[in-house]
């Protein structure tokens, strides 16, 4: 009987041992302290996927796509406005699909300072793949949005936040500087590879901070919207209020189509002026992060 054909509860050591051990946690990179002695630092970040959700999964249907136009025609100019009001620089991660339909708002990120990061091809399902075609969708992606934006992307977060036995190599065959998927601390830290320090940081994300969860909606299906945008505003303020206290990172992943509503958008704004209100915050890209973090922990 094969590894493949097996129930995981008659997998030998070996079997068990080496799916724990691909990808893990290594040193961490929680610097001492944050640029200009700053308290705590926030890395606010987008995932501009629009209709890419849908086409991924074959739904062509007008209504399904306009649910994901709507967070490029609407949202993303007042996140964008809202940003600048606040003076907040934020990554944005787009699948090359979405920067192919609208090149303007790829380049609109980088020309008002935003980080422009990879986020897939087609917001697809990285763990379906085969080896090869993962590595060509992700250097495709890294191609396309390097030819329209004119800066080459040093950053991922996978679609849907998958990952493949095969996305750690991928990146590291890129020579990225970071990764933006997995969640095995609240600080950055180093991925390891088989036990092997990769010198890829990784800025961890978490369900909690963000958005999908709590407000998505499908029609013909079970999921709904739970919670309130002002009961979402609370979790996320205590996040934060813990990350300060700590001296550590406040990570959040938002969504143009699915946080760019007027209720939502609210709360987003309420947010970032409760973070201005406190002194000693680095608001700082995943690009910025990653770089401080790893020039810290080399120095040492």
């Amino acid at each position: 009987m094969t590894h493949s054909e097996q129930q995981p509860w008659e997998w030998d050591e070996r079997i068990w041992r080496g799916h724990v051990e691909r990808v893990r946690a290594g040193r961490s990179l929680a610097p001492k302290t944050w640029p200009g002695g700053a308290r705590c630092a926030v890395a606010l970040s987008f995932d501009s996927d629009h209709e890419t959700p849908a086409l991924r999964d074959g739904q062509t249907s007008p209504a399904k796509l306009a649910q994901g136009e709507y967070g490029a025609r609407v949202a993303v100019p007042k996140i964008l406005d809202m940003l600048e009001r606040h003076r907040i620089p934020a990554s944005f991660f787009m699948p090359a699909v979405c920067a192919l339909l609208r090149p303007q708002e790829a380049r609109s990120y980088t020309k008002a300072g935003h980080e422009l990061a990879i986020h897939g091809w087609i917001h697809e399902r990285n763990t379906q793949l085969g080896a090869e075609s993962e590595r060509e969708l992700q250097l495709r992606a890294a191609d396309t949005l390097e030819q329209i934006s004119g800066v080459r992307p040093v950053g991922i977060r996978t679609p849907s936040w998958d990952f493949s036995a095969h996305t750690l190599s991928i990146t590291r065959e890129m020579g990225l500087l970071y990764d933006s998927s997995l969640m095995a601390d609240d600080e950055p830290y180093e991925l390891v590879e088989d036990g092997e320090a990769t010198g890829v940081v990784e800025i961890p994300v978490e369900w909690i901070r963000d958005d999908a969860p709590y407000f998505m909606m499908e029609r013909f299906g079970s999921l709904r919207p739970y919670i309130a945008p002002r009961d979402v505003l609370r979790i996320w303020q205590d996040e934060f209020a813990a990350a300060y206290a700590a001296g550590g990172l406040f990570q959040l992943t938002l969504h143009p189509h699915i946080i760019g509503h007027r209720s939502r958008l609210t709360v987003l704004d309420e947010l970032l002026a409760h973070i201005a209100g406190h002194g000693g915050v680095w608001l700082a890209t995943h690009r910025d992060i990653a770089e401080y973090c790893r020039a810290q922990h080399n120095q040492n």
